[in-house]
């Protein structure tokens, strides 16, 4: 294993047999037998040499092994000499560091309490040298070297903040307090000797020392700064109030340019004077000009109270436009940082629009933002004044905007006035169809001035002034709607609870019923455009107003009934043109039901009724369409409201038919298949370009004229056998009233006493109605159908007609 060997001699399982016949495998071969054997033999003695080589090494090896391990293990006992003297070495090279450190840190200590002790002296005698000197230099008023020593003194004193338990620091202490407030006294008695509270002349300028002074007032208790800054300000407007007390007539609202100019002098007049004896950090102008503000607001408020009877709306809208002007000047000389520290972001550019609530607004309305239609619900962010001293002056005309808003409502009130005389000077506006269907002008009018008003009172007040305005707006709005839309719509000749007399006598004589006009029609799809039209710009008006005021009041504005008033004017519009268009149908459906349709031999084309329905809707449609273009969806619901109106009144007009034949049943249904396709096509018919009606108005048509189809497929069916009729009629007909087969079976013209067998065995045939609930056959006979309604009143009008 250790040495590996391919000799056939090495291996454990060696056989000589096989190895001899390995080396002379044939009788031929043993001719070499001497060579083999002297091969064999020459390795037998190197073999035996080797091993006598090695037997004879082996007799000093374990001689060797002792004396080997011997010199190891005195090689082991040198080497731990060797560790034990570098361990104790070590540890005297340990104690050794730790003597000269020890030595170091004292050193360290000295020197650092050194230090801080020579700071200390230093400080201490940079304080005692400087109250000294500060002392000094206060009785000989040095303002300009005061002002940089005593800053110093009171960073040097704050060193000793810790020290002053000592009695020599805390009497340092005491004389720099003493000194400051000796300092103090001294500056404002030398401002009270150069701008003093009582006298009639004033220094020619400012002085050296009192522009030190005010730098020494820097560093001193704020409140003298503060106590400086009131006298100057109330010694430099002295003369205002004078000059403009109550019982003067520059005092009064008409001279109120004399105030502003006034104080523009004054400005003008300090800058040149004392603009340099004040650190420009005080803000010295802009203090000045805020005091004058809040004087001006104080005596304007008290002379306005006194003679409040003498406002009048010119007089107020002059002061009010003069002061927001001087606001807007102070906005933009001064930065307002004496009113707020806050920052003022300038406002975001609004985009254009063609409403008149959404359009770009000038002076101080530049920061509104633009509302659109899909932006309705989304919150609003506060808006940021562009203008810090907006109302410093002006809130005081706030008590009296009631004259303004008195004005505005005798103003509105003769613009609806001139609404109304001018709409009924120039009439009703001339059909055009190509334009559709044109808004009112006074509409735009209106809101014009609604947004003239809205802006002006925004920039006299966003409180409770906004509040009233928006009550008159409320107010005209509601005359609006009521005097120039819903005033103007033409007038019926019948109610919609049924005929007037006036209506019977045309049907017996038998002319048509009054239509509406081409004008009278258009009139009408103007008023609802006017309508739609208010509806969306009340909306846009109620979510500016909410812009303008103040939050606290937002919830206060709410315009919606006045937007339900115009969705009254827009139902009513439509509801006038369907009754129109109803009413021009009624009497070709009198025919239809007048008709001997038993009499009817042959099937042929549509009946002359259905022709005239036809024309009545090819005349009234397009032009209530065209007349509407810009109010689709109202179109749709003029559609909807049609169809919900003429068919069931078709319907039971079909009843009235009555007897009916089969050929007669047979035309019926086909008439009733044409008025069908017809009224599919109601929304786009007589127009060039073919729109799909919308699926809602199909849907009606197609329910509503399939039930006057499935009645006639009734009619139309034998009555015997009596089971499968009844079963034909519940399966054509979902409502299955017992009220509806009895009309069938007259139109059939069966005997009472057939249809009373008929109609047992309807009741019986009919499905059992679901448990807890009335049977559906005795909740139609109890409660009346549209249908009964509807025959009642014919009943009535037969009974006047008799009388007549």
């Amino acid at each position: 294993q250790v040495f590996p060997s391919q000799d056939p001699l090495d291996r454990a399982d060696f056989n000589a047999v096989e190895y001899i016949n390995a080396l002379f495998p044939t009788e031929q071969s043993l001719a070499n037998i001497d060579e083999v054997v002297n091969k064999i033999r020459l390795k037998i003695r190197r073999l035996d040499d080797n091993i006598r080589t090695v037997v004879r090494g082996q007799t000093n090896v374990g001689q060797d092994g002792r004396q080997a391990l011997e010199e190891a293990q005195k090689a082991i006992q040198q080497l731990f000499g060797k560790i034990k003297d570098i361990k104790d070495k070590a540890e005297k090279s340990e104690q050794m560091v730790k003597e000269i450190t020890r030595d170091i840190k004292q050193l360290d200590h000295a020197k650092r309490h050194l230090t801080t002790s020579i700071t200390t002296l230093n400080h201490l005698h940079m304080l005692a040298g400087g109250v000294d000197s500060l002392e000094a230099m206060t009785r000989r008023r040095q303002y300009g070297e005061v002002a940089n020593l005593l800053q110093g003194v009171v960073n040097v004193l704050e060193h000793f903040n810790k020290y002053m338990g000592i009695p020599q620091i805390r009497q340092l202490s005491e004389r720099v307090k003493a000194a400051q407030n000796e300092l103090g006294q001294q500056i404002l008695a030398d401002f009270e000797e150069a701008f003093p509270s009582q006298g009639t002349k004033r220094p020619g300028g400012p002085s050296n020392v009192l522009r030190d002074a005010c730098l020494v007032a820097n560093v001193l208790d704020p409140r003298i700064k503060q106590e400086i800054i009131k006298k100057f300000i109330k010694q430099h407007l002295s003369e205002y109030l004078v000059l403009f007390q109550e019982n003067q007539d520059v005092a009064w609202l008409d001279k109120i340019d004399r105030r502003y100019a006034w104080i523009k002098r004054q400005l003008v007049d300090y800058e040149e004077k004392y603009g340099r004896m004040f650190p420009q950090e005080w803000g010295m102008t802009e203090r000045i000009a805020v005091e004058f503000c809040h004087i001006t607001r104080t005596e304007l408020a008290k002379i306005m109270r006194t003679r409040a009877k003498e406002i009048e709306v010119k007089l107020l809208l002059f002061a009010i436009q003069r002061t927001t002007n001087f606001e807007g000047l102070l906005a933009k000389r001064f930065s307002g940082c004496t009113l707020t520290d806050g920052t003022v972001k300038k406002p975001e550019v609004p985009l254009p629009s063609t409403n008149p609530f959404l359009e770009d607004e000038t002076g101080t309305e530049t920061d509104e933002i633009v509302i659109e239609k899909s932006d309705m619900d989304k919150p609003k962010k506060p808006k940021v004044p562009d203008n810090p001293f907006h109302g410093i002056v002006s809130k005081c005309f706030e008590p009296h905007l009631y004259v303004y808003i008195e004005s505005q409502d005798k103003n509105l009130s003769e613009l609806i006035d001139r609404f109304v005389t001018d709409f009924k000077a120039q009439g009703p506006p001339k059909p055009n169809v190509d334009e559709g269907g044109a808004v009112l002008p006074s509409c735009a009018d209106l809101f014009v001035y609604y947004k003239k008003c809205m802006v002006q009172c925004s920039q006299l007040s966003t409180g409770e002034p906004m509040i009233a305005l928006t009550t008159i707006f409320q107010k005209y709005l509601r005359e609006y709607a009521w005097k120039i839309l819903s005033g103007n719509l033409p007038k019926t000749t019948s109610s919609s609870g049924g005929l007037t007399i006036t209506s019977l006598l045309k049907e017996k004589e038998g002319s048509e019923v009054a239509k509406f006009t081409l004008e009278e029609l258009c009139l009408i799809c103007s008023i609802l455009s006017t309508a739609e039209y208010c509806l969306a710009t009340t909306q846009q008006l109620e979510e500016k107003l909410k812009e303008k005021v103040d939050g606290s009041l937002v919830e206060r504005i709410n315009l919606t009934g006045e937007m339900d008033t115009f969705s009254i004017v827009i139902s009513n519009s439509i509801q006038l043109l369907v009754q129109d268009l109803d009413a021009a149908c009624d009497p070709a459906l009198t025919a239809m039901s007048k008709m001997q349709w038993q009499n009817v031999e042959h099937v042929g084309d549509q009946s002359p009724y259905v022709t005239s329905v036809i024309l009545h809707i090819k005349q009234n449609v397009p032009i209530i369409r065209d007349n509407l273009a810009s109010t689709r969806k109202y179109f749709t619901q003029f559609c909807i409201k049609f169809a919900n109106s003429f068919i069931p009144k078709f319907i039971n007009h079909l009843f009235k038919c009555k007897p009916i034949s089969m050929v007669g049943a047979e035309q019926l249904l086909l008439d009733t298949h044409s008025l069908k396709m017809v009224l599919l096509d109601l929304p786009s018919i007589g127009s060039q370009v073919v729109r799909k009606a919308p699926a809602s108005y199909t849907k009606i048509v197609v329910k509503g004229m399939t039930r006057a189809e499935m009645i006639l497929k009734v009619v139309m069916a034998p009555h015997e056998p009596l089971v499968v009729f009844v079963d034909n009629y519940i399966k054509l007909l979902a409502d299955c009233s017992t009220d509806t087969f009895q009309k069938i079976l007259d139109m059939k013209g069966l005997k009472r006493s057939e249809q009373s067998s008929m109609l047992e065995l309807l009741r019986q045939r009919l499905p059992a109605p679901p448990s807890g609930t009335e049977s559906g056959g005795s909740l139609a006979l109890s409660t009346p159908t549209p249908e009964q309604e509807s025959s009642r009143i014919r009943k009535l009008e037969k009974l006047i007609k008799k009388r007549l």
